[in-house]
């Protein structure tokens, strides 16, 4: 019998905030910067991969913050 990998789970964005520790608004910004894609849509509300959210909140703390 073949099986087929479980699709990651989509979640909305301010689900992906609460669960990286971010803004809601953080992550719009790192969508608008091209730090992170949506993988997904249902309605009008943008769906990330966690595993996405999080790598783009890894990369966003490497980064130096500018004034």
């Amino acid at each position: 019998m073949l099986t087929s990998p479980a699709l990651p789970a989509l979640i909305p964005g301010p689900l992906a905030a609460s669960e990286a520790g971010v803004a809601p608004a953080t992550i719009r910004k790192w969508v608008q910067l091209g730090h992170l894609r949506a993988a997904g849509k249902a309605g009008r509300a943008q769906l990330f991969r966690l595993e996405d959210v999080f790598a783009a909140e890894r990369r966003a703390s490497r980064r130096p913050r500018t004034a």
